[in-house]
């Protein structure tokens, strides 16, 4: 029996399983995936909003404006890469002066610091390379970039570590109501819980409506996008955004918190929610609609693109509740941007539902920090000559386009919750995720994965379940 089952490994699920690990609980997260950060929020711009465009008194605009705030503070406790770099979003005709107004008004009520429209010729020493047809922006200096995967890996390991049990490979097949709580059946065997957390992204809906009369429908909305070299990243230094329409923000254009240059996403709703295919179409239009927000783009830097779900929601707004209906279930549904932002605000609103209905105890020996994966590249050159004198494998570089050593790669493996395939290594070092996108790395990232996890070539995988690179090998062939 666990006092709390958390469905998902995303960033939602896992800030919440960081928060309720301050309690004396016994909590277990599932996630079908191999490795946390597998779904959404893997997959996203990995903005930090400032919070003007969210419906005023929705859980949207107080989740929002509360996770941007936090979020400087929780990067410093839990290492992982941050920047306030500020956002604006531009306004290409007089007439439509009035909505960018409005969407200052409605941030201020949302209680977004700071906020100013700026006139084209600001703007311009702001930005230089911004549309000439741009005419004001707004200004939102509390706006930033995140990287997901450093933030939702941040959040799991601190979890992991502060007790939390994490199941991966583990599929939740059905969900039934008991005397004591919820009994879950998976592919890996039952699962008794007193309560359920359900933050299982684009599935959030098939598990609510298991138990609830009441039901939701979650659309898969896919986005599609364009990464750029890092040659191409001081194209511009803030988040650049368009006047928002039927489907959101539009396609922005924005720094990486790793030097890259993002373009994207698109919005298109789908049946498939597994659909993270992209599309001549998909990337035609990116390219179409950055470039006016954005000249001379040098497209011709892409260096890989790929597409994310995101979980729309019907009513628009996040769902996070207990659920009327089934009591000890508790919905963190329809996640969709500016969920990213909003995860450590996410925790902590889920965590205190759950407190209220267990009224655990407050643990003593709470682990508030995490440090990251070390980085070499931020050492003098003594220092770094003196850590290889110590380990030898932080002198032996593997990826050549990040400059990822050995002994990075090592240590993502030994982590809490440690990587165990190419795409977990890749979120937790970036090797693989240069230019030459793990053309050059991958055999020998593969060969240390095999050595430090004592397993077959064979059994290694992109991305665990039948991502298999190398099938029929011998020792001989090897």
């Amino acid at each position: 029996m666990y006092d709390v089952v958390i469905i998902g490994a995303g960033v939602s699920g896992s800030a919440t399983a960081r928060e309720l690990s301050r309690y004396k609980l016994n909590i277990k997260v599932v996630e079908k995936g191999e490795d946390v950060c597998s779904g959404t929020s893997k997959a996203n711009s990995g903005i930090v909003h400032a919070g003007f465009d969210a419906e005023p008194g929705s859980m949207m605009a107080k989740l929002n404006v509360k996770g941007n705030a936090m979020m400087e503070s929780l990067a410093k406790e839990l290492d992982f890469p941050f920047q306030r770099i500020g956002s604006l979003v531009l306004c290409f005709h007089e007439e439509d002066r009035p909505k960018l107004e409005a969407m200052k008004e409605q941030g201020e009520k949302n209680q977004v610091p700071g906020l100013r429209i700026i006139e084209a010729e600001e703007l311009r020493k702001m930005e230089p390379n911004i549309s000439p047809d741009a005419v004001a922006a707004l200004h939102a200096p509390s706006g930033g970039i995140v990287c997901p995967f450093g933030l939702n890996i941040a959040l799991a390991e601190n979890a992991c570590v502060n007790g939390v049990e994490f199941q991966f490979d583990t599929q939740v097949e059905s969900i039934e109501k008991t005397e004591g709580g919820f009994l879950l059946k998976t592919n890996q065997g039952d699962i008794i819980a007193k309560c359920v957390v359900n933050a299982a992204g684009v599935y959030a809906d098939q598990f609510h409506n298991m138990i609830s009369e009441e039901k939701i429908h979650i659309v898969a909305r896919k986005g599609e996008y364009y990464l750029l070299d890092k040659s191409a990243a001081d194209h511009v230094s803030h988040t650049i955004f368009q006047l928002p329409g039927k489907y959101g923000k539009g396609v922005l254009v924005t720094p990486t918190t790793h030097g890259n240059l993002l373009v994207g996403p698109t919005a298109k709703d789908i049946e498939d929610k597994e659909g993270t295919n992209t599309t001549t179409e998909g990337m035609s239009e990116v390219g179409q609609k950055a470039q006016k927000s954005v000249v001379n783009l040098p497209l011709r830097q892409v260096i890989t693109s790929f597409a994310g779900l995101r979980a729309h929601e019907e009513g628009h707004d996040f769902i996070i509740k207990e659920v009327e209906d089934a009591p000890g279930f508790f919905d963190c549904a329809g996640i969709e941007s500016p969920g990213l932002t909003s995860a450590p605000a996410i925790g902590e609103e889920m965590a205190e539902l759950i407190f209220k209905k267990l009224k655990p105890e407050k643990k003593e020996e709470f682990i508030s920090h995490r440090k990251g994966i070390l980085n070499p590249r931020l050492l003098s050159k003594e220092e770094w000559k003196n850590l290889v004198k110590e380990q030898p494998s932080y002198g032996t570089v593997i990826c050549r386009c990040e400059s990822i050593t050995e002994g990075e790669i090592i240590d993502a493996i030994h982590r809490p919750l440690g990587a165990k395939s190419l795409d977990g290594v890749k979120r937790r070092t970036r090797a693989g995720m240069g230019r030459c996108q793990s053309g050059f790395c991958s055999p020998r990232t593969m060969e240390i994965l095999s050595r430090e996890l004592k397993v077959p070539m064979e059994s290694l995988t992109k991305c665990g379940g039948g991502s298999n690179i190398i099938q029929g090998t011998t020792k001989d062939s090897l």
